[in-house]
């Protein structure tokens, strides 16, 4: 019995938070959960290319650079659905929302960074992109080592730049989650 009046009051108290309960539409959401996922498998299978034997690593470069490009291609419908649709207002401070639109705005640039850099590093050190062994991608520059090595640093201090970025995300998640316990998690899902 206590344990059903924790709900009910936590429900209750839930309701009266004064944060907007608006949320995202069904397609924002979508694109971010996809986006998500996908990130969180791309990432770590670039990041295990220089340790994977050698009778393994094309086809994790394989699966690294079709999940990134369909990471592209998700991110340019995000920023096109962003561009069209209206999101729910922000709610916080003045710092919350400068914090999360900054946040947000820098995760879509190196979302879009990300991929690019990689599929043109691709393309500089000489190879097409073979998108999951299925459709070769044209290639529109040539091979060029010192291009594919400027790329492919750009390419990795975005990775990194990323996973600062996604812990910032996240850190905010909990923040209102956990902390000032209001609707901003319920709007993305």
């Amino acid at each position: 019995m206590p344990a059903r009046m924790t709900v009910e009051a936590e429900a209750s108290s839930l309701q009266s938070v004064s944060v907007s309960s608006e949320r995202y539409g069904s397609p924002a959401r979508l694109l971010h959960w996809a986006v998500a996922i996908l990130v969180l498998i791309t990432w770590p299978l670039g990041l295990m290319i220089g340790f994977a034997k050698k009778d393994v690593v094309s086809t994790f470069y394989l699966l690294h650079e079709s999940f990134g490009f369909l990471i592209l291609w998700l991110m340019l419908l995000r920023v096109g659905y962003k561009l069209t649709s209206k999101a729910p207002k922000h709610e916080g401070s003045a710092l919350e929302r400068v914090a999360a639109s900054g946040v947000h705005g820098l995760l879509y640039a190196f979302l879009v960074i990300m991929p690019v850099t990689g599929f043109l590093a691709t393309n500089a050190h000489g190879f097409p992109l073979n998108w999951f062994g299925l459709v070769e991608v044209w290639s529109p520059i040539g091979k060029s080592p010192d291009i594919a090595w400027n790329l492919s640093a750009i390419h990795e201090w975005s990775a990194w730049i990323l996973l600062a970025l996604f812990a910032l995300h996240i850190g905010a998640v909990l923040f209102h989650h956990m902390i000032k316990r209001d609707m901003t998690l319920y709007r993305i899902l």
